[in-house]
């Protein structure tokens, strides 16, 4: 993709551990985007992320970070992710995808579905990809390259009809 024009204006990642980190340095390298801005609320971590230079912005609330953001990821523990998306959903722009990094997909469907707004796109998905290594500092860009990454759409319900 070099030399063409980024796909996203701005990425928020809600987590700047090593798989949130890489997915900053794997979009970077590939002109993915303009802006990363991180969500870390704790400020050793955010010190950390400051000194490894993934994001173009790092965030201690949840708003800036996510605000006009055309992507989302979530990339931490999942048992975080119902209390965290009540507090970014109202600020999730329309149009802007919405994903995640978990390892499981029905508790994700089941305590973030909820609170996406109508017209964002949300897409659970689990990248098969890691180290031993964890933190801002660990991440790298080349994490993902030959990695297999599970995208699972949410269900569509149809309407049953009536054996008359």
């Amino acid at each position: 993709m070099s030399g063409s024009e980024p796909i996203f204006e701005k990425i928020a990642l809600i987590g700047a551990g090593l798989i949130g980190s890489s997915i900053a340095h794997a979009a970077r390298r590939g002109n993915l985007v303009r802006h990363i801005a991180a969500y870390v609320p704790r400020p050793e971590t955010r010190a950390r992320a400051l000194k490894s230079g993934f994001a173009d912005s790092l965030h201690a609330e949840v708003e800036p970070a996510v605000k006009d953001a055309d992507l989302v990821v979530l990339a931490t523990p999942v048992g975080t992710y119902a209390a965290l998306a009540s507090l970014f959903a109202p600020y999730l722009k329309p149009g802007a995808i919405l994903s995640d990094v978990g390892s499981v997909k029905a508790v994700v469907v089941n305590e973030v579905g909820p609170h996406v707004p109508n017209g964002v796109h949300f897409i659970p998905g689990h990248p098969v990809a890691g180290t031993e290594q964890s933190g801002p500092e660990a991440g790298f860009a080349e994490l993902f390259d030959g990695r297999w990454c599970i995208l699972t759409p949410r269900r569509v319900r149809t309407a049953r009809r009536s054996r008359n």
